[in-house]
């Protein structure tokens, strides 16, 4: 059953106290939904279901270790060296284990993935696997197909109830315990003025499966709702955030002006497309020993500093696909024609954008967090086995393996699911409707691509901290101070961790260092300690942006 925010029956409080609440209606959230049957579950997202959610968008596939000569032993040993050094090796390991087990339970869904003549799965191959083991559907409609299909399935299931319209905005505490999640609901045409509507959605466990953070960054992949509102969430309620400063850019966003900005999937490379400059150089030869099938953090680098020469960056599909294109690539092929390009026998114009956030809330191997009654799965999540910088389509892989194990964890703590009447809420604010103004925003973003984006630097930090202490004073609305509180925790992290590593580039610190061969643990306390020693400095506080 589906419900909104226009729906009266809900306002001005929700009616039931469910077993569970779930933020997020991507994969890892309708995934745990699905699990978790035929325990109530409310799923509460503040875009209708299956829109904003990267999941949908997710092009390449689901990494698997399916096919012969394959195994998890060399799926893991891939997945641990893209990490950089700080996989969490017994985390990884679970989930490349658990990666055959998801995809028979994707096939029983009805996701159709891509199959050979003998009804094989029909494996390809992506930069740093060490083997073709890329479940696909159509070449590049994976995200699309799978959550297609997985809506399908969890529409039907009468345990299941989907709240659209309500942006969660925090964690509901009962003392030390995470007792529910208070939301918003807008009312009236959504401009200034209007009221807002906040209830508590009440719950014996909490999942949150709210996404990334690519959209705190003014060039990304990701949909606007990926504003990184959930780490932010457990931040304020005093949860433990693991390594916010490892944000993976995918080296080929399309340059076509969009925002978010058309990927051009990883795929392509992997079929033999070549990176140009203006001048037909392929620079990458002059990168890594793998060229254009190096990890992403190297090829995004190598790109952001063609553009920043002025030489501009493309991706040359015109031998390696040619005429082929629109049948294997559809999704990039009418992207590109959209803007105008015609991939079979022009180059398409590329940039780094930012793509997946490899740190978030820290879970351990059930998905448990460090506040008792919440759980979390997916990219909000720093599982740790991404370390550093996460291999390609192991998110995907990532979101179903920990929603089923959150939904086992929470199944086995709850043996018997209670259901009763919640009466309205006493104190329920009308809240006046102030919006956030759209420059400041505008403002956050601007600073984070600049100061925390593919390349980073102590002064350039240091001044996105005091810009986001002047916009936090200028704060009137909770999903920006939730996106402020996000941007802190990145830029803190990154400031503290004198080194490069993964997807975090210091061109100060350039190298690795063996002191921080290790992941970053961090409070909001201390990252409000880390600022305030920012603020409080005598060094140069000209704001740069």
């Amino acid at each position: 059953m589906i419900f909104s925010a226009s729906d009266d029956t809900l306002a001005p409080s929700w009616q039931h106290h469910d077993d569970v609440i779930i933020v997020g209606g991507g994969l890892a959230g309708l995934f745990c939904a699905y699990k978790l049957s035929p325990r109530p579950v409310t799923l509460i997202c503040a875009a209708p279901i299956g829109e904003g959610s990267s999941s949908v968008w997710a092009q390449g596939g689901i990494a698997a270790a399916v096919s012969e000569g394959d195994s998890v032993a060399s799926h893991l040993a891939d997945t641990i060296e893209a990490g950089a050094g700080i996989v969490d090796e017994n985390i990884a390991k679970l989930m490349t284990s658990h990666a055959a087990e998801r995809i028979l339970d994707l096939l029983e869904v009805g996701v159709p993935f891509d199959k050979d003549l003998e009804g094989k799965l029909e494996l390809s191959r992506e930069a740093a696997h060490s083997a073709n083991r890329i479940v696909r559907v159509s070449g590049d409609k994976a995200g699309y197909a799978i959550m297609e299909a997985l809506i399908s399935r969890v529409l039907e299931m009468p345990s299941i109830r989907l709240v659209a319209g309500y942006q969660a905005e925090s964690l509901h505490m009962n003392g030390n315990k995470v007792a529910g999640v208070i939301a918003r609901k807008r009312t009236g045409d959504n401009r200034e003025g209007q009221s807002i509507s906040t209830v508590l959605f009440p719950a014996r466990a909490v999942v949150l499966a709210s996404g990334g953070a690519g959209h705190l960054f003014r060039v990304t992949t990701n949909p606007p709702e990926a504003n990184g509102d959930g780490m932010a969430m457990a931040a304020r309620a005093g949860a433990v955030i693991a390594d916010p400063e490892f944000v993976q850019f995918h080296p080929t966003a399309l340059d076509v002006g969009k925002d978010p900005a058309p990927l051009a999937t990883e795929a392509l490379r992997g079929h033999g497309a070549h990176l140009i400059n203006d001048a037909g150089e392929r620079f990458m030869l002059d990168e890594h020993k793998d060229a254009e099938l190096a990890p992403r953090d190297i090829v995004a680098r190598a790109i952001h500093r063609q553009v920043e020469e002025g030489k501009g960056a493309f991706l040359d599909c015109r031998e390696a696909i040619g005429a082929t294109f629109a049948e294997e690539f559809p999704t990039v092929y009418g992207y590109a024609q959209d803007a105008g390009i015609d991939p079979v026998t022009q180059p398409l114009p590329i940039a780094p954008a930012a793509h997946y956030h490899m740190g978030g809330v820290l879970t351990d191997a059930h998905g448990r967090t460090s506040l008792d009654g919440l759980w979390a799965a997916g990219e909000v999540t720093s599982t740790g086995a991404h370390g550093a910088n996460r291999l390609a389509s192991n998110s995907l892989l990532e979101a179903v393996v920990f929603a089923s194990l959150v939904a086992d964890d929470i199944n086995r703590q709850f043996h018997a699911p209670k259901v009763h009447d919640w009466q309205p809420l006493q104190d329920e604010a009308q809240l006046p409707g102030a919006s956030q103004p759209e420059e400041d925003i505008a403002k956050l973003r601007k600073t984070m691509s600049r100061h925390v984006g593919v390349e980073r630097t102590q002064k350039g930090m240091e001044a996105a901290l005091r810009t986001i202490d002047q916009l936090e004073k200028k704060c009137v609305s909770e999903s920006f101070r939730n996106q402020l509180v996000a941007c802190k925790m990145i830029t803190a992290a990154a400031l503290q961790r004198t080194e490069s590593r993964g997807g975090h580039y210091r061109t100060d610190y350039p190298n690795s260092s063996e002191e921080w061969h290790r992941r970053t643990f961090i409070t909001l306390a201390e990252a409000q300690a880390i600022m305030a020693r920012v603020l409080n400095s005598k060094s140069d506080a000209t704001d740069e942006n």
